[in-house]
């Protein structure tokens, strides 16, 4: 019963949320109780615990390679001259978790997927920015016409490894 909780779209989404603002303006004064977010999603989605770890981190690694290519490019640039600070690897897990529940809608339709990467990844740095968790290191629009790019051709294609691995998926939960 517990493990079904995960799969409630609502609940999904407010978790996702959670971890978020934990993230992106706790950073690392609240990496604890994102690390606790992140155990809780794990706990209650223990009938699938090896599949969604699996899902977990091969979606939220792509994520995670992605950001350091583009820190390592100077794209932006996070505080301690890290390439991913370990706030964004736990922000990236929780999105891998949201991608195949709160999120699935939009898998479903590729060109979407590829619209809402290109607006809504740009926009969600540049909050990140404005909230002093990353420096841009290129003009803001030359910064956000970069990560429209990557996150417009990439989203679509985490949405379909997602979809392979997705244990909620694969019971027909969503």
């Amino acid at each position: 019963m517990a493990s079904q909780l995960t799969d409630r779209i609502w609940f999904n989404a407010l978790w996702f949320q959670a971890v978020w603002l934990c993230a992106v303006l706790g950073r690392d004064s609240l990496l604890p109780l994102a690390v606790l977010l992140l155990a809780l999603h794990i706990w209650l989605a223990r009938r699938d615990f090896r599949a969604e770890l699996l899902q977990m981190g091969m979606v939220g690694g792509v994520g995670v390679a992605a950001d350091a290519l583009l820190s390592a490019t100077g794209v932006y640039g996070f505080s301690g001259g890290v390439l991913v600070p370990l706030w964004l690897c736990c922000l990236w897990l929780a999105f891998a978790a949201a991608l195949g529940r709160s999120l699935a809608w939009l898998g479903a339709r590729p060109a979407w997927a590829s619209l809402a990467g290109a607006v809504a990844f740009p926009l969600n740095y540049w909050a990140g920015q404005r909230a002093g968790a990353v420096d841009f290191g290129y003009p803001l629009p030359v910064t956000l016409a970069l990560l429209a790019v990557t996150w417009g051709l990439l989203l679509p294609q985490m949405f379909r490894l997602g979809a392979r691995l997705s244990p909620a998926r694969r019971r027909g939960i969503v």
